[in-house]
This record gives C-alpha cells, structure tokens and sequence, in this order.
C-alpha cells in the first residue's frame, strides 16, 4: 500500500494486487488488473468511510483504527477480484468468505507476531527477570519474525510480481503528485520508494509496540497475548498518527527517522516492467478526475 500527498491535490493511495493495482481516491477505489490475454480489466466502485457518518472516528488515534480496518476490507475485495479477473479463481468472494478470510488472516498474523515471540520471549528469563527487558526481548524477537517474513515472501517468484506493482503503484503516485501526465516514461523516472507505504506503517507498528508492550508487566502467556490483541488497536492508532506527522514535517531529523521504513520497501517493492506501469496508470486514472 502507497500514499500521496502534495500540497495542491487530494490523497490518493493504493495496494499492489494479484497481477494488477488498487487505486482510492477522490470517493472511488479502482482495481485494475491485467488479464491473460492482455487485456486491462478495470473495476471501479464508490466508496465512503464510515467515519463521514459519525464524525467522533475522525479524532486522533481512532481514526487510524477506521483506517486500518477500512483497507483491510477493502484491500480483500479487490485481491479477491484480481485473483478472478487474472484467471487464478472462477468467482470472487462472497461477503461471508471475505470476513471469513479476514479472521483468518488477523488470527494468523496474532499467532506469528504475537504468539511466538511472547512465548520464545521467555527463554530470556535465564539472563533476566526484570518484566520491562522480557517485554522488549519480545519486541526484539517480533521485529525479527517480521523482517525475516518479509525477507522470506519475498524470494517467492509470484510474490516478487506483486511487489513489482506494488513498484508501479508507487511510481504512479509519484507522477500524479509531480502534476506530470500519466504516461508510461514520466512515471518511469520516479523512484519505487514511498513515505507513505503500508510497509513503512507496519515498521512503525512493530517499534510502537515494543514501547507500548514494555511497560505491561510479564504475568501468565495466555494474559500476555490477551494484553497484547486487546491494545492492537491503540499501537495501530498511535503509529497512524505518527505516519500523518511525518508525511506533513519538513524537520530534518523527522525525515531521517523515516529512512527505514522507505529502506525496507526495497524487500517489498520490484522495479516494473512498462506493461505493469499501464496498468497502475489505468488504475489511478479510473479514481481521479480527467480534465
């Protein structure tokens, strides 16, 4: 996931697909997706956020928590159209399925990122009892889990063309914030590495909680891994907010603290070949407004 922002012109952000990108912005999200005879297949959906309802989810920390779940949603969908639109599945998911998959997803992400390195975390008790040194071994080791997922997802070959346009989504974005026609040699000429990416908010996420963790005491497994799902929400709010202040901070050193979340992009980003380009071009050209 990508974001943009320049001073004149709206958000918009993005999410690599199964072959293709998801592009949102200006009240739509569009899926466009390259099909195997060639062709671009392009879904385009209106789309608004609960938070436009009830106003008291726009406030710091909530907000975050919206939208973390509202791309969630949203990202599933648009996978489950690619992998139909790109011939890996007869028919997307039903909205049973969907919420099916997403429970999955979060209870397996609690059970690596959360789960193990609590448990593994105790084996530090032969060098330490002092809670506050278990709790950020364990934040040490979650980080460590995290890095080497990604490392290991991404020597996975079909992986490795989803991070080509995740690549794309990024370089597109680029190009519509330099106000550039989106053309497939303007978009070239910009990097793959974005501030605003999901994997820099997911870097974030991991250091917020090793903090935020520390300071829980270290009582029985089961309380340990009960504290740390109850408090995901809080860790994804603080760590939203932190992405919005860096995104809007010319300071130096701020822009120095976000050098490893832009570094880490390069397991998760591929540069894209000029067809994969098209079709993020085609994407973010079905949400934002043609003159």
């Amino acid at each position: 996931m990508g974001e943009g922002r320049s001073r004149e012109k709206p958000i918009v952000g993005g999410q690599a697909v199964i072959e293709g990108v998801m592009m949102r912005g200006f009240g739509k999200v569009a899926t466009a997706v390259r099909e195997p005879d060639g062709n671009i297949n392009v879904q385009v959906k209106t789309v608004s956020s609960i938070a436009d309802r009830f106003p008291i989810l726009k406030l710091p920390l909530l907000r975050g928590v919206v939208s973390l779940f509202e791309s969630l949603i949203l990202g599933m969908k648009s996978l489950s159209f690619s992998a139909q639109a790109a011939g890996e599945e007869d028919e997307q998911l039903t909205d049973r399925e969907l919420i099916g998959t997403i429970i999955l997803a979060i209870g397996l992400a609690c059970g690596l990122f959360i789960a193990v390195p609590t448990f593994a975390a105790k084996f530090f008790h032969t060098l330490t009892d002092d809670p506050i040194a278990l709790n950020l071994a364990e934040g040490f080791l979650r980080l460590i889990i995290f890095l080497a997922y990604l490392f290991a997802i991404s020597q996975i070959k079909d992986i490795q063309r989803v991070f080509q346009y995740h690549g794309a989504e990024h370089k597109t974005i680029f190009c519509y914030e330099a106000d550039l026609p989106l053309t497939v040699e303007n978009v070239k000429k910009f990097p793959r590495l974005h501030p605003r990416c999901g994997t820099a908010f997911l870097l974030i996420v991991m250091l917020v909680s090793i903090f935020v963790f520390a300071f829980l005491g270290w009582p029985e497994l089961w309380i340990r891994i009960l504290s740390r799902i109850i408090l995901l929400p809080v860790v994804a709010g603080l760590s939203y907010e932190i992405i919005r202040f860096s995104a809007r901070s010319q300071n130096s050193f701020v822009r120095l603290a976000t050098l490893p979340g832009l570094w880490l992009q390069y397991l998760t980003t591929r540069e894209p070949d000029d067809s994969m380009i098209e079709v993020a071009i085609k994407s973010l050209e079905a949400v934002t407004p043609q003159s």
